[in-house]
């Protein structure tokens, strides 16, 4: 294992869970994601067009790695529902040996 694979995540919302599972699967069965964590309800208040607002929506944290990350963003907006989805993602400082080595091996 090289030294230089980083861990990346991305936080994506979504309408609802079951909008958030089917694609969390897809991205599995295209090993573009080792994990999703799908957390059914947050309260999320932003701004859209102009309008303050507050929506029910479920978020997932997808863990990836660093050479993932991009081609994981372009497919999560082809996927998504929503005109402008929020997606967000980043790279990861500090990951131990064997979670590295899960997300190597998920991923190939």
């Amino acid at each position: 294992m090289s030294n230089k694979v980083k861990a990346a995540l991305v936080w994506c919302l979504f309408p609802d869970a079951g909008t958030a599972r089917v694609v969390a699967g897809t991205l599995l069965e295209e090993k573009r994601i080792a994990c999703a964590n799908i957390l059914p309800t947050v309260e999320s208040v932003f701004t859209w067009k102009g309008v303050v607002s507050s929506e029910t929506e479920s978020a997932v944290l997808y863990k990836t790695t660093a050479e993932h990350l991009e081609p994981l963003t372009k497919r999560l907006e082809e996927l998504h529902p929503y005109e402008t989805p929020a997606i967000v993602g980043w790279l990861v400082d500090e990951t131990p040996p064997q979670t590295l080595e899960w997300l190597i091996g998920s991923l190939s």
